[in-house]
């Protein structure tokens, strides 16, 4: 079986939770394993791409505080979703894979834990844009800026799950669940978000279906996991000089 580690985090605010992702994917290689985490939010924030320019994210929500993220894509809301990480080491298959094989292979695992809840879902089978545009995209932080610059939501009120990419998870028609990621020679991290459905589970629920699958369709073997005193170290240190520095946020 497959050795994975899971973080069952608390909510947490939103430098705290952008900090934590960075020191995960700084230490992968130590880790040496796959580390799914799981969380939430003390307050409504809105975290937007690496890429992107903040100007043009304060002009399209009202949601504060504004983070950037150590991922690619565009802005996303965070008042009632549904937050995951995932990162995995530079020898990890997943790491080996191409932006686009990665991301569809996600959102076939959050599909298939919302199938064991009943939930029917779809994967996009195309990119399909509005003239609000759309929110995340599949792409790694290594795509150009300039590519990263075209995934900017124009929604007055911060809601990026406007049209859709190429699979991204559907419900009823409607995007429900995206991504994004980085990947360097540190490892890969992906930062999801699922806008649960009127008619979703609980959250608990999906998260242990989604801990079932992985189980059942990766062979996968959890344990817990706990930051140690280092990582936990390096998160509070990205949190004082990084994310909660205005100056960090804006720097584009």
């Amino acid at each position: 079986m497959n050795s994975w580690l899971l973080l069952q985090s608390s909510a947490g605010n939103p430098a705290f939770n952008m900090a934590l992702d960075e020191t995960l994917l700084e230490e992968s290689a130590h880790i040496g394993k796959p580390v799914l985490r799981f969380y939430g939010w003390t307050e409504p924030a809105a975290t937007f791409g690496y890429f992107q320019k903040y100007a043009d994210v304060e002009r399209v929500t009202l949601l504060r505080p504004l983070i950037r993220r150590p991922t690619g894509g565009g802005v996303v809301p965070h008042d009632a979703d549904w937050t995951y990480s995932l990162v995995f080491p530079p020898n990890h298959e997943w790491h080996a894979l191409k932006a686009e094989e990665s991301y569809r292979r996600v959102h076939e695992w959050i599909q298939s834990a919302f199938a064991k809840l009943n939930v029917i879902t779809e994967l996009a089978p195309n990119c399909k844009k509005s003239h609000e545009t759309v929110c995340r995209s599949r792409g790694d932080e290594t795509h150009s800026e300039k590519n990263s610059q075209r995934l900017l939501t124009s929604s007055p009120t911060g809601q990026c799950f406007v049209g859709h990419e190429k699979s991204d998870l559907l419900w009823d028609g409607k995007k429900i669940a995206g991504a994004a990621q980085r990947r360097n020679k540190l490892g890969l991290l992906i930062q999801g978000s699922v806008q649960p459905p009127p008619i979703s589970p609980s959250r608990a629920d999906w998260k242990k279906a989604m801990v079932e699958v992985a189980r059942q369709d990766f062979d996968v073997m959890w344990t817990q996991f706990l930051p140690d005193a280092k990582l936990r170290s390096r998160t509070e240190e990205l949190i004082r000089e990084k994310y909660s520095q205005e100056a960090y946020n804006r720097k584009r």
